[in-house]
């Protein structure tokens, strides 16, 4: 494939993806002096070591911006977009992050490229265990990439694991309640592999929220009901107060219950 094709065909790439389209059997050294040339004119931006992005024609390649999920793509191939990504990523999300994280074999602290906050996460060890890391994940096609994804049944779990990388516990959970649905068979084998009381309760809880939205039957709620834990927990680790719901043993913010912002006096 000759450079041009390659460019307009990849907005983000790595330098293996290039070597295998541009030079087979001349290597790593042939294809770097392509993409050398081609940065000398414009056409490409280095991102990070062996990361580039092709730039658009008639934009200047230093103030170009590419497409977050791509760079975190490129950067670790075996990327699964996780929490506020995913509910970009499945369209339910109401904001848009700067930060994207995704799962990955090799976890980091939150990092910078080119304006970009990255950080990728270490698969939970309950799903690892279980040899279940690739449930709940499906493929979304962004640009000229085909992602992966944690669906809506992890990205719930998820959500409710980590409220900090979901944009706290009120936006997520109206974020949710917007997937257009949700296999509850997966949800409950998802559930059953993190082992924990609290998330059974707090899928619970949801579900019986948002029962019409997800067509959840009482035989559904049933077999949650003998998860629920036998003392009371908050729903997020660090809450103050709330409102008990009886049938799920769980505290959950005021907000939530009452759809009010909690008194500010009462904090």
């Amino acid at each position: 494939m000759d450079t041009s094709t390659f460019l307009q065909t990849h907005r983000v790439f790595n330098l293996d993806e290039a070597v295998q389209a541009l030079a087979p059997s001349g290597g790593r050294k042939a294809t770097l002096e392509r993409l050398k040339y081609a940065a000398g004119r414009g056409k490409l931006k280095k991102l990070a070591r062996g990361v580039y992005a092709s730039v658009p024609p008639g934009v200047d390649a230093a103030k170009f911006q590419p497409d977050r999920f791509l760079v975190a793509a490129a950067l670790r191939p075996d990327a699964v977009f996780s929490h506020h990504s995913a509910l970009e990523l499945l369209g339910a999300a109401h904001s848009e992050w700067r930060l994207c994280t995704a799962y990955s074999a090799r976890r980091s602290q939150p990092f910078n490229v080119d304006g970009l906050e990255l950080r990728f996460l270490s698969h939970p060890q309950s799903l690892v265990r279980h040899q279940a890391v690739d449930r709940g994940i499906r493929s979304v096609h962004r640009l000229d990439r085909e992602l992966r994804v944690t669906g809506p049944e992890r990205t719930l779990i998820d959500g409710f694991r980590r409220p900090d990388l979901v944009g706290g516990l009120a936006e997520f959970v109206e974020s949710a309640a917007g997937f257009s649905v949700l296999e509850l068979p997966l949800l409950f084998e998802l559930l059953d592999a993190f082992g924990q009381k609290g998330l059974w309760a707090a899928v619970g809880w949801f579900l019986e929220t948002y029962r019409a939205t997800f067509y959840v039957s009482d035989d559904d709620l049933t077999v949650i009901d003998k998860q629920v834990p036998k003392a009371p927990l908050y729903l997020a680790r660090d809450q103050r107060g709330g409102v008990l719901v009886r049938r799920w043993n769980l505290i959950v913010p005021d907000e939530l219950v009452t759809g009010r912002e909690p008194d500010e006096s009462q904090r």
